[in-house]
């Protein structure tokens, strides 16, 4: 008969195990429960055991596990006595309070049983007599004298002659009611554990089932599907078959619940009757009762299911064993990377002073490469991070707002110019343009734009605090202790900077405001060029039936009808437009390239000179508390380090466990051949 499951961990290959016949467990005859293939089966089943011990499941690796699990009074106990061989607690309500793990492991040589406990980082050596007392006492120092449960696992070790060589975990039963002592919520604790046992694909579930209810109505039922829908890694035991055996043949030929691995049908042990009377009753009921009788005889018996568990044990183990292998040592080397990315714990401040230096270098060249260089491959899929282009963005931006306050009021065009002619008039010359009428104008419109170049500043630099922090940041990760200081530097230095270029483009305006001047040959070929509309423009304003629409470079389409009555100072005005237009394109640009020019300069700056001196500043004033403060590991990486350690601890111990049983299996395989 072959197993699969729905990761492949149980196959055909569990043949070679070779089991005896079942015939051989005659009514009458009482072998042990299990032929002996403890030289395959055991160096399997001990890997399997090791690691559970060393807990590696802590590490997200599953292992191959057999889970027992059924409802309240099912008779899970009693299936277990019957394979171990000995009493485990009972009585009314939950039995189980806490994950059981039951180790068996079949010894012809000794005579008495050996049995222990382990739990709490503690092994109790126990006797037959006292187990199920001994089981009680550990369960109330796990989960608390009561009726409460605990996730926490107790693990019975039986060494005796004749046991199947089986390792199952017993969980507690289902119940949906709580009873007087038991937390209300007894449903939902019991419904956590039994999920967190039988979800992996790696583990069997054994479900056991009472012969006197109906199937589809046992909640550990409802549950194994849930995870198993195809039942195809789940084995059920009927228990009381003695008690219930109307229609039990048609409920397991039938099979209305999806149970992959098939049934198998148990009397349960009654009263005081010991385990070879219950096997004798056993083999008799099934041999001679008018229904139960009808049952195949793969199908019941206590034998027969130690003979299935056996041999799906086996298979799953031999078939998981490589991917477990493949896992710890692929978790193992993760964790070994992570701990060797964790920061050289310094002893000195020799070695502090080179781990700071060494921070400071690497800020240093990420920050070159993100704000001068343009290269973003440390932040390749961070946007933000790609400074060089969102500073062209922010220019651009810059830009284009400077140039939407040039806006003109085609339906005011020239008021403006004639008025200000007609404030400075003067005893002089007449069509004379004066210094002062250009340069009042020209003030007026730098004020207007005065506001834009400070604002962009502002937001420059905030943008680039948040860059200069977060590389920072990302390069002193490894020592939290220098976070602090280092944002404080940043900050400070940021604030430095930004107060400095809003001092630049003060003296800009202020520059801008004093005089005109520019030696950029663009000045006279614009102004020519918008000149070059003066005659058409005064033919119009001199001829009033001539239409007044014009269209004009640099303005576009106005009306300029309502020029005429300001004959005497047209002319002026229209040439001091001009002038203004040309001459403003020139200011516009150069305050988007001196700005551009600036923010290089100041970033270089700060870059290669400054933040190195106020971070150091920083950390060697009193409050920076010096570089001795490196010594000091922070919490955050101790625990980390500690953590990775034991793991890593963990993962060798078990890689060590795992070399050491294949190379015995690989030894008697060598050993049978030769």
């Amino acid at each position: 008969m072959a197993y699969q499951n729905t990761n492949g961990c149980i196959s055909d290959s569990i043949e070679v195990l070779d089991p005896k016949p079942l015939a051989a467990v005659a009514y009458g005859v009482h072998p042990p429960i299990v032929a002996s293939f403890n030289d395959r089966i055991r160096p399997l089943l001990d890997c399997v055991d090791k690691l559970r011990h060393l807990n590696i499941m802590q590490e997200g690796i599953q292992l191959p596990t057999i889970v027992v699990v059924g409802d309240q009074s099912s008779g899970k106990s009693s299936v277990l006595e019957s394979l171990a061989g000995i009493s485990l607690p009972r009585g009314q309500g939950i039995c189980t309070r806490v994950p059981l793990v039951m180790r068996l492991q079949n010894d012809p040589n000794i005579t008495a049983p050996n049995l222990h406990l382990e739990y709490n980082m503690k092994s109790l050596p126990v006797d037959e007599v006292g187990i199920a007392d001994a089981i009680i006492l550990a369960t109330d120092e796990i989960a608390g004298h009561g009726k409460g449960i605990s996730n926490n696992p107790l693990t019975l070790v039986v060494k005796k002659n004749g046991v199947p060589d089986l390792t199952m975990v017993d969980l507690p039963g289902i119940t949906r009611v709580a009873v007087q002592g038991q937390p209300e919520d007894i449903y939902e604790q019991i419904y956590d554990i039994i999920t967190k046992y039988i979800v992996p694909e790696e583990s069997i579930i054994l479900n056991v089932l009472s012969a006197t209810v109906d199937f589809p109505t046992c909640e550990s039922i409802r549950m194994s599907q849930k995870v198993d829908k195809t039942g195809e890694r789940t084995l059920a035991v009927v228990t009381k078959a003695d008690k219930a055996p109307e229609g039990l043949l048609e409920k397991v030929t039938a099979d209305e619940v999806n149970i992959g691995l098939g049934y198998v049908c148990v009397r349960n042990r009654i009263g005081n009757e010991s385990y070879d009377e219950a096997r004798s009753d056993e083999a008799r009921l099934f041999s001679t009762h008018p229904l139960l009788s009808k049952i195949d005889k793969s199908m019941v018996g206590i034998p027969v299911l130690a003979q299935k568990l056996v041999r799906i044990q086996a298979g799953i183990i031999s078939k998981c064993l490589p991917e477990i292998v493949r896992k710890i040592n692929d978790k193992l080397a993760a964790n070994l990377a992570e701990l060797n990315r964790l920061p050289q714990h310094l002893t000195s401040v020799a070695e502090a002073l080179t781990a700071f230096m060494r921070i400071l270098s690497s800020s240093k060249d990420s920050l070159k490469k993100i704000l001068l260089s343009g290269e973003f491959d440390e932040y390749p899929e961070e946007k933000d991070m790609h400074s060089a282009a969102r500073l062209v963005e922010m220019l651009d931006q810059y830009s284009n707002e400077l140039h939407s306050k040039n806006f003109e009021n085609t339906e005011e065009f020239l008021m403006e110019e004639i008025m200000v002619l007609q404030e400075t008039k003067g005893i002089g010359l007449p069509n004379f343009l004066p210094r002062a009428v250009f340069l009042n104008v020209l003030q007026k419109k730098v004020k207007e734009i005065a506001a834009s170049p400070e604002d962009f500043v502002g937001k420059l630099w905030n943008y680039l605090e948040r860059v200069v922090i977060k590389v920072l940041m990302y390069h002193c990760d490894n020592y939290p202790q220098l976070q602090s200081s280092t944002r404080r530097a940043a900050q400070n230095l940021i604030a430095k900077k930004k107060n400095e270029s809003i001092d630049w483009v003060r003296e800009i305006i202020g520059m801008e405001k004093l005089t005109d001047y520019t030696c950029n040959p663009d000045y006279l070929a614009t102004y020519s060029k918008f000149m070059a509309q003066q005659h058409t423009f005064m033919e119009i304003m001199n001829d009033p039936g001539k239409f007044s629409m014009i269209n004009l470079e640099g303005v576009g389409g106005i009306n300029v009808g309502h020029l005429r009555k300001h004959l005497d100072v047209v002319q002026q005005a229209f040439d001091l437009k001009m002038r203004m237009m040309a001459y403003w394109k020139i200011v516009l640009m150069r305050m988007v390239d001196s700005m551009a020019l600036h923010i290089m300069f100041s970033v270089r700056n700060m870059i290669n000179k400054e933040m190195e001196n106020e971070i150091v500043q920083d950390l060697m004033a009193p409050h920076g508390g010096g570089i001795e403060r490196m010594l000091d590991e922070s919490p955050l990486v101790a625990e980390k380090r500690n953590r990775l350690n034991k793991s890593v601890k963990l993962l060798k111990e078990s890689k060590e466990v795992v070399a050491n049983i294949m190379d015995r299996i690989s030894f008697q395989s060598d050993h049978e051949m030769a």
